[in-house]
């Protein structure tokens, strides 16, 4: 992607702030947005984004924000909703679901047909903390430590895969303990390290880099090319002490919606997302690591209404996204 494309946005944003979702005086309109568990930095995000739609459209929209065992459930709920129904998934797993792969293999493809991607949020981004005692600085450093993966999560699955393609499967020590002590135990000295998932800056890291020392992992190019992920740069100063940039990987998530929301309410939408973004990257940080080259990383078609809205924008998009 090329410098022209931040600035398009841009300007696309400013040409076209002239109006929001509803107008006042309109009937409030109330669109489900399926987000993950509570307490989680998704779930927080579906908050901060539904307040910014309602103050973008002059409280005429309404995010309604629901608790989520996960994207599968998100995808899942995607063929059976009726009603404008927005959600959060990586769009790998709704190119699985429209192939009818993975945990979509017993389902009709057919019925994930419809789904539109919006525009992106957050992405998840690995995250490899160690005790800033421990002069961690390459992936190989980490064996002969103790590392707490938690379980069942996006994160950890990753992790442990990691472990394997570099070669350290014997030679670290996997904590048994649940993510959510993985700050706790890092400072008591219980583990040497922990692998996290999520949009930085990550709070549970946050947490811990504002009461110990701290260092991230960063990865070759090569180790990033060998996880088949695309690469991410957490910025030196992100985290309390990580004073270089820190090279990673991240799974993209967007935003999507099903071709049974209309073209104005889905152009609208999306529209107001932009107009807010900077907004919310004030009062949130993570939300500035959102920019417009994430929504080309996907071969999720775009819903005909936000392909309107980022054509006025002046971006453009493959035709195999529209």
């Amino acid at each position: 992607m090329r410098a022209w494309l931040k600035t398009t946005i841009a300007l696309g944003v400013t040409a076209l702030c002239s109006f929001g979702l509803a107008a006042p005086g309109h009937a409030e309109q109330r669109i489900a947005y399926k987000s993950a568990k509570a307490g989680t930095s998704y779930y927080q995000m579906g908050v901060e984004l539904a307040n910014a739609i309602k103050t973008g459209s002059q409280g005429g929209t309404i995010l309604t924000v629901e608790e989520s065992q996960g994207s599968v459930q998100n995808v899942m709920e995607a063929a059976v909703r009726q009603g404008d129904y927005v959600f959060t998934s990586p769009p790998g797993l709704v190119e699985s679901a429209m192939e009818g792969k993975g945990p979509f293999k017993n389902r009709p493809k057919e019925s994930f047909a419809n789904i539109r991607a919006l525009f992106p949020i957050p992405s998840l981004t690995m995250h490899f903390v160690m005790r800033g005692d421990q002069q961690v600085d390459r992936f190989s450093d980490m064996a002969g430590k103790t590392i707490l993966l938690g379980k069942g999560s996006f994160g950890a699955t990753e992790g442990e895969k990691y472990i394997k393609l570099f070669g350290l499967e014997d030679k670290i020590k996997i904590a048994s303990a649940e993510l959510g002590n993985a700050a706790d135990a890092l400072k008591n000295g219980q583990i040497d390290g922990f692998v996290t998932a999520g949009s930085f800056p990550a709070p549970n890291l946050v947490e811990a880099s504002a009461s110990m020392p701290v260092s991230l992992v960063s990865l070759t190019d090569a180790q990033i090319e060998q996880t088949g992920r695309q690469k991410q740069i957490i910025p030196a100063g992100t985290y309390a002490g990580v004073d270089k940039d820190v090279a990673t990987t991240f799974l993209p998530v967007e935003a999507f919606t099903t071709t049974a929301m209309d073209e104005q309410t889905a152009y609208l939408l999306t529209k107001t997302f932009w107009q807010q973004k900077a907004g919310l990257g004030e009062r949130a940080p993570w939300w500035k690591a959102v920019t417009p080259e994430m929504l080309l990383k996907t071969t999720v078609k775009l819903h005909p209404g936000a392909v309107r809205y980022y054509q006025e924008a002046g971006l453009r998009i493959p035709a195999e996204m529209r």
